[in-house]
């Protein structure tokens, strides 16, 4: 009969996939209507003026512009302006 051994250490050795989180443009680069700034978990960053925050907490630009990114009483924003 062929049968296979017990493979305990085998079975739960799988892994997820990276969700490739992070800061996609960086303060000073141009981006797009509808850019993606930052993919995160939770609100790490906060929109700022002209920058909107889907549903998984993506942070997305709304004009074209230049990103800029600030801190104000320790929290941090993201905001793109108008060139």
């Amino acid at each position: 009969m062929a049968h296979t051994k017990a493979q305990g250490a085998v079975k739960g050795n799988r892994d997820s996939r990276a969700k490739r989180l992070g800061v996609k443009v960086y303060g000073g680069q141009k981006v797009t209507q509808g850019s993606i700034v930052v993919r995160q978990k939770g609100t790490k960053f906060k929109p700022g003026s002209n920058v909107l925050m889907g549903k998984d907490y993506t942070l997305f630009s709304v004009v074209s512009g230049v990103v800029r990114f600030k801190t104000l009483l320790g929290k941090k924003f993201v905001e793109v302006v108008n060139l």
